[in-house]
């Protein structure tokens, strides 16, 4: 089974759960402070700055960092892979 599993076409295998693909720990030092300290990201394919309540696409991706601030504060309010 897992000879199987690692013969998977790339992109559908799922890495572990517990791994912070993303680096989102690194990164949960913005919550709570303006989105202007957002550091601009050197590669921005991997990254996502949206409102809490704006719409988003859902496919889940554990390689993307999303950060997520407050529209009507401007505050980070979550950093999360996805």
């Amino acid at each position: 089974m897992a000879e199987a599993e690692a013969n998977q076409p790339v992109g559908t295998r799922m890495p572990d759960t517990e791994a912070d693909l993303c680096k989102a720990g690194e990164h949960q030092y913005l919550v709570g402070k303006p989105k202007s300290e957002i550091p601009v990201p050197v590669e921005v394919v991997n990254r996502r700055v949206v409102c809490t309540t704006c719409p988003v696409t859902m496919d889940f991706s554990p390689y993307r960092l999303n950060i997520f601030f407050n529209a009507e504060t401007n505050l980070v309010e979550q950093v999360r892979c996805g």
